[in-house]
């Protein structure tokens, strides 16, 4: 498409302009699976808490496992800082627009403590559900020894956008395949936007690569940086890395994971349907009672020291974490029931489970979508 005579681009499509079409069979939701196995690990459900201080403590970690999802703490987050952090929280909840960013930089700029990494894992496996934590590129050499000693069982590489060809002249930069194949544990990895940049991800050995650039709601990084991609294209162009390395790697599956931009049940089922295994989400969360954002949301982008590109949000609180997922709801805007809604879209278009269900046909549909 030309955007003027020095410049074309592809046309690209929001999950918003985006519907789930119905085939000729229906199910019961009773008889839809929306089970989803990555590596070694099972979960009942195709959901991963994001891993946002607002989202997830050890306390919500846990709660989510036993939903049957999967969440992830940030270990460079507030919980690896402050040996009680819920002051931290309560605070931030009573600041006021303005000073939010600020409160939060001189909050983040606490050293992290390599002995609370160990001690907060140690929390989440003593409950005996999947643990899963969050590095960012930056300091994954750093502290990836003390986050596998400490025995999680994945680890998250997660930044707004992660390469596998990072090129730095002042330090040696992260390489991606020769970490993955030294670590003993699956590795997700991403974000990401593209085929091509997914497959190289994908090539690095990773189990999983995260589509999107995190953030979601609260993020900033369009106006920030000017980088976006619409998610209902990037998750398709991922998905189709996802089958050429597939072929290439003689049957190895990578993982795709929708991260970011999900804040209705209906967003959900569209990212499942154009082919993600399972989604990354944080404002849905957020909104709980469990908490422990109090009703704000806010991302690791949010504190930046030199460059925010994310917002404090106020996101209100609607209800309990299991009313969230497995209802019942008393919402009618798809906030509610996230994983109870996803049964019945399943259900409604015939398939009964979420391999099957990635096949389901789609249609755009621009200018039709309802206001936040």
């Amino acid at each position: 498409m030309e955007i003027g005579r020095g410049k074309s681009g592809r046309r690209a499509y929001a999950l918003d302009e985006i519907g789930i079409v119905p085939s000729r069979r229906t199910r019961s939701p009773e008889d839809v699976s929306i089970a989803w196995q990555i590596d070694a690990y099972r979960f009942e459900l195709p959901l991963v808490a994001a891993p946002m201080d607002s989202v997830v403590s050890p306390a919500t970690a846990i709660a989510v496992g036993k939903l049957g999802g999967l969440a992830v703490l940030d270990v460079e987050g507030v919980w690896t800082r402050y040996e009680d952090p819920e002051p931290l929280f309560a605070e931030v909840a009573e600041l006021d627009d303005a000073a939010a960013t600020a409160r939060l930089q001189e909050i983040y700029a606490e050293p992290i403590k390599e002995e609370l990494i160990g001690q907060r894992i140690a929390e989440i496996r003593a409950a005996g559900v999947t643990s899963a934590v969050r590095l960012s590129p930056q300091r994954t050499v750093r502290y990836h020894k003390a986050v596998t000693d400490a025995g999680a069982d994945f680890v998250v590489i997660r930044g707004t956008t992660v390469s596998a060809e990072h090129v730095s002249s002042l330090a040696e930069p992260l390489n991606l395949k020769h970490f993955i194949y030294e670590l003993d544990v699956p590795v997700i990895v991403g974000g990401c936007a593209t085929y091509t940049a997914a497959l190289h991800l994908m090539r690095t050995g990773a189990a999983g690569v995260l589509v999107g650039f995190g953030g979601g709601s609260g993020q900033t990084t369009a106006a920030v940086l000017g980088v976006k991609v619409p998610m209902a294209t990037a998750i398709a162009d991922v998905a189709a890395a996802r089958r050429d390395y597939l072929d290439e790697s003689g049957g190895r599956y990578a993982h795709v994971i929708a991260d970011g931009g999900m804040t209705r049940s209906g967003d959900i089922a569209k990212a499942l349907a154009l082919g993600s295994d399972a989604v990354m989400v944080g404002s849905p969360i957020a909104r709980a009672a469990e908490a422990p954002g109090r009703g704000y949301h806010w991302g690791s982008e949010a504190h930046h020291p030199e460059l925010p590109r994310g917002n404090r949000l106020k996101v209100g609180t609607i209800g309990t974490l299991e009313q969230i997922l497995h209802g019942p709801s008393m919402i009618a805007d798809g906030s509610m029931n996230l994983m109870g809604a996803l049964r019945r879209t399943m259900a409604t278009s015939g398939y009964s489970d979420l391999k099957e269900f990635q096949r389901v046909e789609v249609a755009v549909t621009p200018g039709t979508a309802p206001g936040r």
